[in-house]
């Protein structure tokens, strides 16, 4: 079963169960899908599914920090419980152990000696790790490893 089928599938189940909440941001996160189909003209992958989850997620965690400065923690939290459920259709997350050693694997495959090869760096832990850690803080330890 496919990506997008599985989130079909639950969609139905939280029809069937009455779950407003739930079956809302899955509409959200199917309205999402299609919209990147039609712009694109392709029909995705599960590769592709993830990397639109991974957006929706970056943009509710952007939206808690906006609404926690505004004090409206009623929206954070609203915004926290979707997150909740997007990432059960993410791939597990790495550890931090797990990240540091793609990381020091990368930097011995790419000869990295500087911050200045970072880039390589980056391409070849992006590759092993994308889905299933923050890439941002990826790009902080990488130059971290790379700087000191």
């Amino acid at each position: 079963m496919t990506l997008k089928e599985r989130i079909t599938e639950d969609m139905k189940a939280a029809m069937r169960a009455s779950e407003k909440e739930r079956l809302s941001t899955i509409r959200m996160v199917q309205a999402a899908i299609k919209q990147r189909e039609v712009d694109e003209r392709i029909a995705l992958d599960d590769a592709q599914v993830i990397a639109v989850l991974e957006k929706m997620v970056k943009q509710r965690k952007e939206s808690i920090a906006q609404f926690e400065l505004g004090g409206r923690a009623d929206l954070a939290d609203k915004e926290k419980s979707e997150i909740a459920l997007l990432q059960a259709y993410l791939p597990a997350q790495l550890s931090a152990a797990e990240v540091d050693a793609i990381i020091q694997d990368a930097i011995a495959a790419t000869g990295a000696t500087s911050v200045k090869d970072m880039g390589k760096v980056m391409a070849a832990v992006k590759t092993k790790a994308a889905g299933r850690t923050d890439m941002g803080a990826v790009s902080a330890r990488i130059k971290a490893a790379l700087s000191g």
